[in-house]
C-alpha cells in the first residue's frame, strides 16, 4: 500500500495555489513575453489599486514563479518559471473546444 507524504507536493501545491486567482494568472501570462514589465503597468491595464496589485505580485514572487527587480523606485518583475506556460496554453486550448 503506498503512504502519503504531507510534504511531497507541498511546493506544487503552493504554486497551484499563487495560479487561483484570474489576476495573477494574467500576471503570468503578460509576462510570457520574456521581458521584463514594472508594476506600474500592471495596475494601468487592470486597474485596481497599487497595494492590490503589489499582493497579487508579492504571492506570486512567493511561490517561486515570478522575480523583480528593484530600480530606484520602480520595480521590474520577469517570469522565473516558464515550465507554467505550457500549462496554461493546453489549458487554454482545452476551454476553446
Amino acid at each position: 500500500m503506498l503512504k502519503f507524504d504531507k510534504e511531497c507536493c507541498r511546493h506544487e501545491a503552493e504554486v497551484f495555489k499563487a495560479l487561483g486567482h484570474p489576476t495573477r494568472l494574467w500576471i503570468v501570462k503578460q509576462l510570457a513575453d520574456g521581458q521584463e514589465h514594472c508594476v506600474c503597468e500592471f495596475v494601468e491595464a487592470v486597474g485596481i489599486r497599487f497595494a492590490t496589485m503589489s499582493q497579487h505580485l508579492a504571492i506570486l514572487k512567493n511561490a517561486g514563479i515570478i522575480v523583480d527587480d528593484k530600480r530606484g523606485k520602480q520595480v521590474f518583475y520577469r517570469l522565473a518559471c516558464p515550465c507554467i506556460l505550457p500549462v496554461l496554453q493546453c489549458l487554454g486550448e482545452k476551454q476553446q473546444k
